[in-house]
């Protein structure tokens, strides 16, 4: 550009001196002050011709790879469509591989975000190390699990967390194979079990939150990290009982009844956008989160327009899609941890926490 500059640059200084020694004569005042009239000339020529060299700033383009959780995903993915109507020559694929398959393409380098529903775990962390992965983590909006049967039932409406437990513990399979043996009076009919797959932040949250400890139940139930597979099987069968996300369930409400949860005060509580938010669902209430690549931010400029959209718009997304927003005060504190390039997890790399506040665990930082 500049070479192109040049030759232009001194035909209008050739330009400006002839038209000076062709001007009239000038005054003594002028004539004693010739070097700034043929600098005044010249630099308003420059800075016209600069004018119209100056390349404007093209569109946005390029490719975000996001993969992991399937709670997370009808979040992200409707925060890519309107995003992409903003941005149409940004690509946003959304794939789904369970929060934890998610984490192992993100270690690895292989996505740009990671859709988590729950928060990053120690082998995770590990990994990320060792690849040299640096990460943002971001929550985006509370989920509730749902415990669901078929609508056939008629008889568990409510649940007890020590009831789950019974049915869900590692010392559970092969033994508590019928409902009347989860509480007298239940009818003598087969327990068939639905849930999460084990590579699912669900499924981690659930055993963390229900049995006690992450990643331990029994072996003998029918798993999958799709959750239209689960309720396709719940649908279908009387003698199901299953979990996964509570946006799920309200995409699927006339297939499924939903079972309300006793936390051991003797209130049965059904998850919805009340009881998850204020906290009155538990412990099966919880956040959701985003991991964003520290490296790439700087590589793809698309991807602080995604994330400064993402967090603007989760709120009223997240509500269309089923799922429960955070407080505006949450996000705003989200926003400033990215613009602050806040690396690590709030969590401290914990994994699946129960019962704990987003707000106090920002606001440290």
């Amino acid at each position: 550009m500049l070479n192109k500059v040049r030759p232009l640059f001194f035909i209008l200084v050739v330009m400006g001196l002839i038209l000076s020694a062709c001007a009239p004569a000038a005054t003594p005042t002028e004539a004693s002050q010739p070097e700034k009239v043929v600098e005044t000339v010249i630099q308003t020529q420059v800075v016209e011709v600069e004018k119209i060299i100056t390349p404007t700033a093209g569109p946005v383009e390029g490719t975000i790879l996001v993969d992991g959780s399937s709670t997370v995903a009808p979040i992200t993915q409707a925060v890519a469509e309107e995003f992409q109507r903003e941005f149409p020559d940004v690509r946003v694929p959304v794939g789904i591989s369970g929060t934890g398959g998610g984490f192992k393409k993100f270690c690895n380098g292989e996505t740009d975000i990671s859709n988590a529903s729950r928060p990053i775990k120690p082998s995770e962390v590990e990994l990320c190390q060792q690849n040299g992965i640096e990460y943002i983590e971001l929550p985006v909006a509370f989920d509730g699990l749902a415990v669901m049967v078929n609508p056939a039932n008629d008889f568990a409406a409510c649940l007890t967390v020590e009831e789950l437990k019974k049915i869900w513990e590692p010392a559970a399979e092969g033994v508590i194979t019928n409902w009347n043996q989860v509480r007298d009076g239940f009818p003598d009919q087969p327990l068939t079990l639905y849930g999460a797959g084990t590579d699912s932040g669900t499924y981690d949250y659930f055993t963390a939150a229900i049995v006690g400890e992450e990643g331990a139940s029994r072996g003998d139930y029918l798993p999958s990290e799709d959750d239209n597979v689960l309720v396709q099987g719940i649908a279908g069968d009387v003698n199901a009982l299953g979990f996964f996300g509570l946006a799920y369930y309200e995409e699927n409400k006339d297939k499924l009844k939903l079972v309300a949860v006793d936390n051991g005060d003797g209130n049965c509580v059904l998850p919805d956008l009340t009881t998850v938010s204020q906290g009155t669902y538990q412990p099966l209430s919880r956040p959701i989160f985003i991991y964003v690549n520290r490296a790439r931010v700087d590589e793809k400029d698309e991807i602080s327009l995604f994330i400064d959209f993402y967090l603007k718009n989760a709120g009223q997304l997240s509500t269309e899609v089923g799922y429960i927003p955070l407080t505006d005060e949450i996000y705003q504190l989200a926003q400033k941890r990215y613009d602050n390039r806040v690396t690590g997890s709030i969590f401290e790399g914990q994994g699946s926490t129960v019962g704990v506040s987003l707000a106090d665990l920002l606001a440290k930082e």
